[in-house]
């Protein structure tokens, strides 16, 4: 079943998600939320932008193997498809570096974004398995912004106060849903 899109000004995409009961069987719900994220050309995709406020994310890099190496910065992004179930970060390092980024819940705006290029994630996989592993780079990247999601934080709360303002008309018409999208929306002030 592919969600419409959850948009900019709806209070799910602002809440901080809840804990997933540990053995709950999200396996359709995750089947959803890759066929969502596919629907709508993503490479990530919270729960939260589908309006469930819980602690679960997807990621599938694997579409960026193919393009140039200016989205992935030569990364092999081959096998990185997964999903994480109440994951916490713990830790961050490195040098922030800024790389532009887009969000399905504010379509249409892309905007540089610094971020560190380390972490390290704790999570449950789909079958409750629990993992603790490193990435860097883009895979980093995707996994930080998604984890926003869940924190209820989204890429534009970066920006600076200057762009935030030039970006306000926009953001108001995507929560009216005057946007352009090739995918379903529900936009939080459609009349």
């Amino acid at each position: 079943m592919i969600y419409p899109i959850v948009v900019y000004g709806d209070p799910v995409l602002r809440q901080r998600a809840l804990e997933v009961e540990k053995g709950s069987d999200l396996t359709q719900l995750i089947h959803d939320m890759y066929e969502t994220m596919h629907g709508a050309q993503g490479i990530g995709l919270a729960a939260p932008q589908i309006g469930k406020a819980i602690r679960l994310f997807v990621v599938d890099g694997t579409a960026l193997k193919d393009d140039n190496d200016d989205e992935t910065g030569g990364e092999d992004m081959s096998g990185f498809r997964k999903a994480f179930i109440n994951p916490v970060i713990l830790q961050e390092e490195g040098e922030p570096w800024e790389f532009e980024e887009g969000c399905l819940s504010i379509p249409n705006i892309r905007e540089k974004v610094a971020r560190k290029e380390n972490l390290t994630i704790r999570y449950f996989d789909e079958q409750w398995n629990l993992k603790e592993e490193e990435y860097d780079g883009i895979k980093a990247r995707i996994i930080q912004h998604e984890y926003d999601h869940i924190e209820g934080k989204l890429f534009i709360d970066y920006l600076t106060p200057l762009k935030k303002r030039m970006l306000k008309g926009k953001l108001s018409d995507i929560s009216k849903g005057a946007v352009d999208t090739e995918y379903r929306i529900l936009a939080p002030l459609r009349k």
